[in-house]
């Protein structure tokens, strides 16, 4: 049992390091988007 203890974690471990890395593989950083909010126009001066 304390093996149990000791494995699962470990194990859950791993499965979430491996599913990272499998969705950096199916989604990819796109660089080129534009990643700021940028105003379409001038602010107003009043």
């Amino acid at each position: 049992m304390a093996m149990l203890a000791v494995l699962i974690p470990l194990l859950m471990l791993g499965v979430v390091l491996a599913l990272g890395r499998y969705e950096e593989l199916l989604l990819p950083e796109k660089r080129d988007e534009v990643t700021e909010l940028v105003p379409l126009t001038k602010p107003r001066e009043s």
